[in-house]
């Protein structure tokens, strides 16, 4: 799974850390596997031939040659690791790893011998770390658009002929995380989280709510939000973008603007509008569950795209249940709502006209106009509501399975327990409200046809079978400071 990975203020720098013992000593045998010379000495087995000084200098030596204006970040960092259950790989089998990884990223294709200069470095028996420089040999600037997206192609053509553990594929629905210099702004300025996580939520919840554009952006501006339109030339709104008050940048001179699309896959004002249902009679809390698992029971037959529009109306639902759970629970439902995030996205075509995804989203327009009844009705109704989300979790869990999306399922399958364990404390107010970690295990299985059409008859009913556990998903190496993370 090749990952990128933040580059050293310079090349040398980050070959001192590639090199070096690691953060918690966790580097054993660093080495060279492979380079763009395949007679490059190693400096950590012959250091009389070759420093890390000297093959940080080889390295730059192109960019340092450009005529033109040299890149302002010159260094280009991967790192490439194979599963934990896969057998340990070869040097040899990880240098024709790496040739085929700097092969299409653009780096140095096969046969170009003026393409930019490389080195895998491997100090583990996991993966290896790929560091290039962004000039070519013949003084001319790589292309290297969409180099992650054609190296895990790559990888895919690796998994298959070795016969290595398969891994999800590229499908951007992942959360966004902060950089990390954001979570070091946060720290300075003492917040509990960085800027981007808290927009992130924000507009999460304004969305799962909005009627309309207009709506959706009094919402975020009721919110205390700076919020910034942008329109098209008839003068039409086609984006946002939000900043936390407070949250400037170049010396407190501008706002930190985030746009939807940067926040979030699923955030953009496009797919935002996706989402809007008119506003709806309030409905008390009973009505709401009924929706919800009338809604499960059609997600458990939908098919590939109808099920996309419906998984998406169902964290819709979850973010706004958690705003509105009792304080006993309350923890649990974020905690669940923020891990069915990602299974909110489905990759592939979807469409957004379906029963289910109407009934999920009445569901959540009833929580919001209930939220006392939600508090209060006491915990048989609270439970009622849980006990249902946790029937539409498993519905989604099962439909992502079947559509063989695997971090998806995953994610799913974290927020089904989150919930069970909220529904928990519902029957046992005595005990911790502290979410216990998710352990990566598959709730129970709801039989599920893949890709099929919705019929007349319903699907058959949830049956229980002990949890198993599911295979999740695999972090790239340990961090270095300034490096990969």
């Amino acid at each position: 799974m090749p990952k990128k990975a933040d580059s050293g203020e310079t090349t040398v720098d980050l070959l001192d850390y590639l090199f070096g013992p690691g953060d918690h000593d966790e580097h054993t045998d660093p080495h060279i596997v492979a380079a763009w010379d395949p007679d490059l000495p190693c400096p950590a087995r012959t250091p009389d031939r070759m420093t890390l000084a000297g093959l940080g200098l080889l390295l730059d030596a192109p960019v340092d040659a450009l005529r033109g204006p040299r890149p302002a970040e010159h260094v280009w960092h991967v790192s490439v690791r194979n599963a934990p259950t896969d057998r340990t790989l070869t040097d040899k089998e990880w240098a024709t790893v790496a040739a085929e990884m700097v092969h299409a990223a653009g780096i140095a294709p096969h046969g170009d011998e003026h393409g930019c200069r490389w080195v895998a470095v491997r100090h583990a028996p996991d993966h290896i770390h790929i560091v290039a420089t962004l000039a070519r040999q013949d003084g001319r600037h790589p292309r290297i658009r969409g180099d992650i997206p054609n190296m895990h192609t790559a990888a895919r053509t690796f998994e298959t002929a070795w016969g290595l553990e398969p891994m999800s594929p590229l499908d951007e629905t992942a959360r966004r995380a902060p950089a990390t210099g954001e979570k070091e702004k946060a720290a300075r300025r003492g917040l509990s989280e960085p800027a981007r996580a808290s927009l992130q939520s924000t507009v999460r919840q304004a969305a799962a709510l909005a009627t309309d554009t207009t709506d959706f952006l009094t919402r975020l501006r009721d919110t205390g939000l700076r919020v910034r339109e942008h329109h098209d030339e008839n003068g039409a709104v086609d984006g946002y973008a939000v900043a936390l008050p407070g949250d400037r940048a170049d010396h407190g001179s501008r706002p930190v603007w985030f746009s939807g699309r940067t926040l979030a896959y699923d955030l953009s004002l496009p797919r935002i509008r996706e989402r809007y249902e008119p506003a709806l009679t309030p409905a008390d809390i009973t009505r709401a569950h009924t929706r919800i698992r009338e809604a499960a029971t059609l997600l458990a037959r939908a098919g590939r795209t109808e099920g996309a529009g419906d998984v998406a109306a169902l964290g819709d639902l979850l973010t706004v249940a958690a705003a509105v759970s009792p304080a006993t629970v309350r923890a649990h439902v974020r905690a669940a709502a923020a891990a069915f995030e990602q299974a909110s996205r489905a990759p592939g075509a979807r469409t957004l006209d379906g029963t289910a995804r109407t009934r999920f989203k009445a569901a959540t327009r009833a929580l919001e106009h209930a939220p006392r009844t939600a508090r209060g009705g006491g915990a048989p109704a609270v439970l009622n509501l849980l006990l249902a989300l946790v029937e539409a979790i498993e519905a989604a869990t099962a439909w992502h399975r079947a559509q063989h999306h695997r971090a998806q399922t995953t994610a799913a399958a974290q927020a089904a327990v989150l919930l069970r364990q909220a529904a928990d404390l519902t029957t046992a107010p005595a005990r911790t409200t502290t979410p216990r970690p998710a352990a990566r295990t598959v709730p129970r299985t709801v039989r599920v046809t893949p890709a099929a059409e919705r019929g007349p008859a319903p699907p058959p009913p949830v049956t229980g079978v002990p949890p198993r556990h599911a295979n999740g998903p695999h972090p790239g190496p340990g961090p270095g400071p300034g490096r990969s993370r």
